[in-house]
């Protein structure tokens, strides 16, 4: 079914706990993603029959599964917690995919772990079938991203307010990584560990930077990396994490956790949805700033094999750090360039690009503008404008686009691009459908009260196809639709 070659219960038994998953009553498959499985050369037939849904629950370990749940430690709304873990997910096994890349296969809700403190381990429908949605939304959107390769029901109800369909989520992974595994060994003092951690990260997710004589250096400055690309590229679909605690960080630049994610409706740079975030730490526009504070914590605990000098050590882990806020500005930048249809050109420019994006944002702030919605009509207006008049109306006062537009007419008239191109351009990163928390609740609702998975499957096709106006199903026009009033979703839970 998988062919596991698995690496990472070869490190030091200290970085994992052994474990069995809980048996599931009566597991019944509910989805599984053909295309992932067959990427990872599994059988996805295999998979959906009454046999798969026994491995998928957890109720039979495959061959060569190494089950473990992975230790590690945590920022949690700025408040270190020394221990946390996998306390409801269990690391099946590495697999390496017809591409060559090793990823992980989990089982998220398949039970008690060691690290599960109070927790039964186990996970509701609702959330599994989020993660689901969204993280194949974010795959096919171009943003790095773990990856749902199926979820089942367990035949059980568990207690979260109230009683619900419990569930289990397969989750796929470059790794599961932390910028919290690390702080793990950090707060022990563990600087074995630390090595040989970062070596192993280094090794695994960036190849090409070892042999540089100092692993956990090069490792730093690909993490910042890839945490300035991948931010950037969230706030370019209107993405809110929601809980960007170091525990959530990936080292491997993915987007992983998905608990109260949701999506920009009207742009909101102080928009934030998650019901545990009372302060909004992580509201929208804060997401690169966490981002950085994050990274630190990962310097912090990168210290001791920075340099054996302590001062050393800083210098070093403050140059790598303060490269971040240009690293992510650029990345930003190229994204809004993309969205607008601009090309760029002399550094000259970057200002100006900047300013010119900055005031439609600000615009649409403070017209109440849905966001998808504006970049995906901008696109029209690319091509012609006539459209224009399709793009204002989402405005409040029409008169702020038009006076924006004028300007972005002229930045678009100083490169030599013919309409159409540019309007295709735009709309391959101009999404046209993203999982609008609305319909997320909507077919959560029909699952868990009525066993009904028609709106799961539906909302699932349109969102992994986002880039498409899918005339050949008119019907689907109103999953691109902003949310009326009373559809809004106002806050998000994470799901535990």
């Amino acid at each position: 079914m998988f062919r596991f070659d698995n690496t990472y219960v070869r490190l030091p038994e200290r970085f994992y706990a052994r474990v069995s998953p809980t048996r599931a009553v009566d597991p019944r498959i509910v989805k599984v993603n053909r295309a992932l499985a067959d990427a990872l050369g599994a059988d996805g037939a295999a998979l959906e029959s009454s046999q798969g849904a026994q491995v998928l629950a957890g109720n039979v370990i495959p061959e060569g599964a190494e089950p473990i749940a992975l230790a590690y430690a945590g920022h949690q709304f700025g408040s270190f917690v020394h221990q946390l873990g996998d306390g409801r997910a269990i690391l099946l096994g590495e697999v390496v995919g017809k591409d060559g890349a090793r990823r992980d296969i989990q089982l998220k809700g398949a039970g008690r772990t060691p690290f599960s403190r109070r927790g039964d381990g186990r996970a509701a429908l609702g959330p599994v079938l989020r993660e689901y949605v969204v993280s194949e939304a974010m795959a096919a959107l171009g943003i790095p991203s773990t990856r749902a390769l199926a979820a089942v029901t367990t035949g059980e109800v568990i207690e979260r307010d109230g009683v619900v369909p419990g569930a289990v989520f397969t989750r796929v992974a470059a790794s599961h990584i932390r910028v919290g595994t690390f702080e793990y060994f950090a707060a022990r003092d563990d600087k074995d560990a630390l090595g040989t951690l970062a070596s192993y990260a280094l090794a695994r997710h960036y190849p090409q930077a070892a042999g540089s004589g100092n692993d956990a250096l090069a490792l730093l400055e690909r993490v910042i990396d890839a945490q300035a690309s991948l931010v950037a590229r969230w706030l370019g679909v209107g993405f809110i994490h929601g809980v960007m605690n170091t525990d959530n960080t990936s080292i491997a630049g993915e987007t992983i956790d998905y608990g109260p994610c949701a999506f920009l409706d009207a742009y909101d740079p102080r928009k934030k949805f998650s019901s545990i975030d009372a302060g909004g730490r992580y509201a929208f526009a804060n997401q690169p700033r966490i981002a950085h504070w994050n990274l630190t914590r990962l310097a912090q605990a990168l210290l001791p094999l920075l340099s054996d000098d302590e001062d050393e050590a800083v210098r070093r882990a403050q140059g790598r750090l303060e490269r971040f806020p240009a690293l992510f500005d650029a990345a930003h930048l190229a994204v809004l360039r993309a969205k607008l249809g601009l090309g760029a050109q002399e550094p000259a420019d970057d200002e100006g690009d900047r300013a010119l994006a900055s005031d439609l944002l600000e615009r649409l702030a403070s017209n109440e503008v849905d966001y998808t919605l504006l970049f995906r009509r901008l696109c029209a207006s690319a091509e012609e404008p006539g459209a224009d008049a399709g793009t204002a109306a989402l405005f409040a006062n029409q008169g702020a686009f038009f006076d924006w537009a004028g300007r972005w007419r002229q930045r678009l008239s100083r490169e030599d691009v013919e309409p159409g191109a540019r309007a295709s351009a735009m709309r391959r990163v101009n999404p046209a459908f993203i999982p609008r928390n609305h319909r997320v609740e909507e077919l959560i609702v029909a699952a868990v009260e009525d066993g009904d998975y028609a709106p799961f499957e539906t909302l699932l096709d349109v969102v992994t196809r986002p880039y498409d106006d899918r005339a050949d199903r008119p019907e689907l026009a109103r999953f691109a639709e902003a949310p009326k009033p009373e559809e809004r979703v106002l806050e998000t839970f994470c799901g535990t």
